[in-house]
């Protein structure tokens, strides 16, 4: 069995946690986009950088993938959740809230 691609980790490691102060004026410029707990977002951010529309169009027409939302956006300004991930993928910036882990 081999591991995860170059391109994979060069992604894992280019994500962070961030915090939503730092994902306003991304959200503003709607160049956000959410990506559902379902998902793995470094497996998204791979099928970004490698063009693979079919599967970015799938995870969008299924709900798991898409702009982020205006009542997102008000939930994590109130919340402030120190779960939220990202990663750029030019043009775009996409996050995802993680359930806590203890």
């Amino acid at each position: 069995m081999t591991g995860p691609s170059e391109t994979y980790a060069a992604i894992l490691g280019a994500t962070s946690k961030i915090e939503w102060k730092a994902l306003e004026r991304h959200f503003a410029a709607g160049s956000l986009l959410s990506v559902s707990q379902e998902l793995d977002l470094v497996e998204v951010a791979e099928a970004f950088t490698g063009d693979d529309t079919d599967q970015v169009r799938k995870w969008m027409e299924s709900g798991q993938l898409g702009a982020a939302s205006d009542s997102e956006a008000a939930d994590w300004s109130e919340r402030n959740p120190d779960t939220l991930w990202a990663v750029v993928v030019r043009p775009w910036v996409l996050v995802q809230e993680r359930p806590e882990t203890h």
